[in-house]
């Protein structure tokens, strides 16, 4: 129910301060955003196998965002962040798929 709540709140918040992103991290936000995603997907299937951790939930999606801005910074600083940017969103993406099809499995039987 927190989290329902604290949901509302943040997106109340959102809508109402219209924060905007400093021109220096706005390359980072779509791979954030991937990675938040994969972790998300990887929560959900973990809930649906009953082997969810709140804890682990935690640091997976912090070390997850983490990790993918450090590798396209990385990438910036030696001229392929582009590239490096691509690979992450690819493994990411693989991630993803793959943690939807096992919940659409776990959920359907199928």
């Amino acid at each position: 129910m927190f989290a329902i709540v604290g949901l509302i709140i943040g997106i109340a918040l959102g809508i109402y301060l219209e924060p905007t992103l400093p021109a220096g991290l706005q390359p980072y936000l779509p791979i954030a955003i991937v990675a938040a995603l994969d972790a998300l997907f990887g929560g959900f299937r973990a809930y649906l196998e009953r082997t969810f951790d709140d804890k682990v939930f935690v640091v997976s999606f912090s070390s997850n965002v983490l990790i993918a801005a450090v590798i396209v910074w990385i990438g910036d600083q030696i001229g392929v962040g582009s590239q490096l940017s691509t690979a992450v969103v690819v493994v990411l993406g693989i991630r993803i798929f793959t943690n939807a099809a096992a919940i659409r499995r776990a959920l359907f039987h199928a």
